[in-house]
């Protein structure tokens, strides 16, 4: 489901679009007074954690048979057990997952969304529990490829609501639309996109699982993406509940040994 950017415009986009993912949505005054001053307690009341993820990100939020898995989904439910509270989780497209949490179908999101400035005007965020960078993929054999700047006048495979469209739109690249990773590395080896601009996690994780050495991370970002819970404004009292469990959780060592489970080292910090 991520690098050195020479010119300063390029990377200081890059660095406010970073992020395995997605769109900013849009939050209402009214969901904003519904919610303030009540969330934490009526998650409390009904003793469940609703999350909103995607269940289609691989390795963060997944199947494996019929069971829901992934570096997100564990890190939620651990976050889940120190709060004391069940975490339920509601499957949607990424493309809706934003307007879900709006509508109030689940009180968070956890699927890599990345921070921002854009969507920090519209949500609350947790302390972050995934660092992560972008990255630009292309064939093995691709030698044009070697910078962010490389991309201007290529075309690229991204999903129109990824934080990594900003990032090949800001370098200049003609972007193909695609649902997600898979598809773009299949457009990418057909030879119908020059590149994709993804997350190196993501990249990893495909390599690791499905070895392919037809393709190869062409250049890196020097600069960094953070993901974390998402919430609705007004959540405050949620938001320290988050972060009083995460807290927790990486004091214990609880976040490194769930990234070490599925990246190899620790993706927390």
């Amino acid at each position: 489901m991520k690098r050195t950017i020479p010119l300063l415009a390029t990377a200081a986009v890059l660095a406010l679009s970073l992020s395995a993912c997605g769109s900013s949505g849009g939050s209402t005054e009214s969901s904003t007074s519904e919610q303030s001053g009540s969330a934490l307690q009526k998650v409390k009341d009904a003793g469940v954690l609703t999350v909103g993820t995607e269940g289609t990100y691989r390795p963060f939020s997944y199947h494996e048979g019929s069971d829901l898995t992934g570096y997100d989904v564990d890190v939620i439910k651990a976050v889940g057990e120190k709060m004391g509270v069940e975490v339920k989780f509601q499957e949607t497209q990424w493309d809706a997952i934003f307007a879900g949490l709006d509508a109030g179908r689940f009180d968070v999101i956890a699927n890599q969304v990345a921070i921002n400035p854009e969507r920090e005007k519209k949500y609350l965020f947790s302390e972050p529990y995934t660092v992560s960078e972008g990255v630009v993929v292309t064939k093995s054999d691709n030698t044009d490829i070697t910078s962010f700047d490389s991309l201007k006048g290529k075309k690229t495979a991204q999903s129109l609501t990824s934080s990594f469209y900003e990032a090949a739109k800001a370098a200049g690249a003609t972007i193909e639309p695609v649902e997600g990773w898979a598809q773009s590395v299949t457009l990418l080896k057909q030879g119908r996109v020059d590149a994709t601009v993804n997350d190196k996690l993501t990249f990893l994780d495909s390599q690791k699982t499905n070895p392919d050495d037809s393709i190869k991370i062409a250049a890196e970002s020097a600069d960094k993406s953070e993901s974390a819970v998402t919430m609705r404004q007004g959540s405050e009292d949620l938001q320290k509940a988050i972060d009083d469990a995460l807290d927790q959780l990486r004091s214990d060592g609880e976040l490194a040994t769930i990234s070490e489970k599925y990246f190899g080292e620790d993706v927390s910090k």
